[in-house]
C-alpha cells in the first residue's frame, strides 16, 4: 500500500529543487504553497505577475495586509529589498526570459511537454488563458505541480493533451503526489517515486510511457 503525498508534501519536495540565487514565479493554486517551504539557507527571489519582486512566506492571520496580495489575490509578505512595479514591467520580466523558474498547476501535461492548465473546455467558460502562457514560454524552466490523476481517476500525464493548450513543449519537470518526472527528448523519465509504489503501478496510473531514471 502507498499513501499519496499531500499538497504540502509536494510543495516541500519541489522547493528542494530550486537552487540558490533563483528568480521564481509561483502560479495560482497549489504552487503558492512552495513559498512556505523554500530552504532558509538559499536566497530565492519570488516574483508575482501583478508587480511584486521579493515576496516572502505567507503572513500570519493577524499580520495580513489586504493591499499586499499576489496574482491569486492571496495576502503575501514582502522581504527586505522587495519592491512593487507596474504590471507591464512585470510582464516584460516574464516575456524577456528573466525568470529562472516558473511553478504552475496543470490539468494535463503531454509526453512532449505540452501544457494545458487554463480551461476544461466546457461551454460558457471565459476564453482567458491569462499570464500563464507568458510564463510558460518566458521562464527558463517550467515545473508543474499537480495530482497524478484527476478526481475521476483519469491520468493527467498523457500522450497528447485533449484540453486547450497553454504552451507547446514548455514543461521541464512534473511533480505529483506519486512521483517526480522529467520531460526529456527521449520521453518521460521518472526521477523519484513515493514509498510503497512500484514502477508498474505508477505506469498504470499514467497515460503515457515512462522510463526508469
Amino acid at each position: 500500500m502507498h499513501t499519496p503525498l499531500s499538497r504540502e508534501a509536494i510543495a516541500r519536495r519541489l522547493a528542494l529543487d530550486i537552487p540558490d540565487g533563483s528568480y521564481v514565479n509561483l502560479g495560482i493554486g497549489m504552487p503558492v504553497l512552495v513559498a512556505a517551504h523554500l530552504p532558509p539557507d538559499r536566497e530565492i527571489v519570488l516574483h508575482s505577475e501583478n508587480g511584486i519582486l521579493g515576496m516572502g512566506p505567507p503572513p500570519a492571520e493577524s499580520a495580513r495586509d489586504l493591499d499586499l496580495i499576489n496574482a491569486g489575490k492571496q495576502p503575501v509578505t514582502l522581504l527586505p529589498g522587495g519592491c512593487y512595479f507596474h504590471h507591464a514591467d512585470s510582464f516584460a520580466m516574464m516575456r524577456g526570459g528573466h525568470l529562472d523558474y516558473c511553478v504552475m498547476g496543470g490539468m494535463q501535461v503531454a509526453a512532449n511537454g505540452d501544457l494545458a492548465n487554463w480551461s476544461l473546455d466546457r461551454p460558457g467558460e471565459a476564453p482567458a488563458v491569462g499570464g500563464a502562457m507568458d510564463l510558460a514560454v518566458g521562464a527558463r524552466r517550467v515545473y508543474i505541480m499537480m495530482e497524478h490523476n484527476s478526481k475521476n481517476g483519469e491520468p493527467k500525464i498523457v500522450e497528447r493533451c485533449t484540453l486547450p493548450l497553454t504552451g507547446a513543449g514548455v514543461v521541464d519537470r512534473i511533480y505529483t503526489d506519486l512521483a517526480v518526472i522529467d520531460v526529456t527528448p527521449d520521453g518521460l523519465q521518472v526521477r523519484d517515486m513515493i514509498d510503497g509504489i512500484t514502477f508498474e503501478e505508477l505506469q498504470a496510473r499514467t497515460g503515457a510511457p515512462l522510463r526508469k531514471g
